[in-house]
């Protein structure tokens, strides 16, 4: 599991006494510990498409401060935020680049029968469905629009 890959990671990281990358380990591990407090008393799904969901809604806030910190200046809050950004993606799932989202969009959409904006919501319901732990779903919703209208 996922998790133990990361609580595992920690212990090795302590070990050889690198000091930001278990930091960056111990923040994933507070974030996901703050997801299951959150989810106490619902139902548990599946445990790594939680995790991933954590991974994914961190790297987009490391990329957006990496992009604010650079535009302000602040190269060695950048650079900490790309060190950060590192670690976390180690733990991602290869994500799908244009050419496999576009194709993954097309068969959906021949699946469903989708053929104009009113069927988006039916499309990115299927896409997250299928794809959603692979994919980046703000730009995913912009293919999706493209190649509805």
């Amino acid at each position: 599991m996922l998790r133990d890959d990361i609580k595992a990671e920690t212990v090795t990281a302590m070990k050889a006494k690198d000091k930001e990358r278990t930091a960056a380990l111990r923040l994933i591990s507070a974030k996901i510990k703050d997801r299951d407090i959150e989810l106490r008393g619902k139902e548990a799904g599946d445990d790594d498409a939680m995790v991933i969901d954590v991974l994914q809604k961190m790297a987009k806030q490391r990329r957006e401060s990496i992009t604010m910190y650079e535009e302000g200046g602040r190269t060695e809050l950048a650079e900490q935020e790309k060190s950060e950004l590192a670690v976390i993606e180690e733990f991602l799932p290869q994500q799908m680049d244009e050419a496999e989202t576009k194709a993954a969009i097309e068969r959906i959409k021949a699946d469903t029968g989708a053929e104009g904006m009113k069927d988006m919501g039916r499309v990115m319901g299927e896409l997250k469905a299928r794809h959603g732990t692979q994919l980046d779903m703000g730009r995913a919703s912009g293919w999706v629009k493209e190649s509805l209208s």
